[in-house]
């Protein structure tokens, strides 16, 4: 049996068009389900509808394979766990056609394979952009990573503490952040003085001026 699957983003946006292509090659409308999520959301309710349903030799038909998810690699993982239970899934209307239905089809078996570089593709340029984002965000001075949940103010009075030559025992004790907090969110302490008239020198330059003299 042909299973239709049919999804927007929003509620603001039309099914009709999905739904329409799916009737037209022989799928009943009780037989299409439908979503109006996101295709990162995982608790869509139409497609899970639909993968409970499906049994050994049926198909799970879409207009385009972005309808069941977001990503390359989400979708070509949902069309192996599928190929599982001997579940196939055609698409209608990608310029690159799928019907995992059809395991001795070459043509099927190379639109796969072309699929499984798309995502791998995908994910090396989804890793590259983010480590791009992280050395520019911190050669400008920003914290990368999770947002800090620390209390401001009890880091600000924790910076204060050290200071004053406080240890970080002693400062754990009194403002309750935790040492790893500590290590991870207080800010570097201003570099000392290592000359006598407060200027800072390398041992490179240190070493350059004992020479010349």
């Amino acid at each position: 049996m042909d299973l239709g699957y049919a999804r927007v983003s929003t509620a603001k946006q039309d099914l009709d068009r999905q739904i329409d292509a799916l009737r037209a090659v022989g799928i009943a409308r009780e037989r299409i389900y439908v979503d109006k999520k996101s295709g990162s959301t995982t608790n869509r309710v139409g497609l899970n509808t639909a993968l409970a349903y499906a049994r050994d030799g049926d198909v799970i038909v879409v207009h385009t394979l972005d309808r069941l998810g977001r990503a390359v690699r989400d979708t070509l993982n949902m069309i192996h766990d599928l190929a599982q239970r001997g579940i196939g899934v055609r698409n209608l209307a990608d310029p690159i056609r799928v019907d995992s239905a059809k395991p001795d089809d070459p043509m099927s078996q190379l639109a796969l394979v072309m699929l499984a570089l798309f995502g791998q593709m995908e994910r090396t340029y989804a890793i590259e952009r983010a480590s791009h984002a992280r050395s520019v965000a911190t050669s400008q001075g920003k914290r990368v990573g999770r947002p800090s949940v620390v209390d401001p103010s009890k880091l600000a009075y924790a910076a204060h503490l050290r200071d004053a030559g406080r240890s970080i025992t002693e400062i754990v004790d009194e403002t309750g952040i935790t040492r790893s907090s500590l290590y991870r969110h207080l800010p570097p302490r201003p570099p000392e003085s290592v000359m006598a008239d407060g200027s800072l020198v390398s041992l490179r330059e240190e070493d350059s001026t004992q020479n010349a003299e």
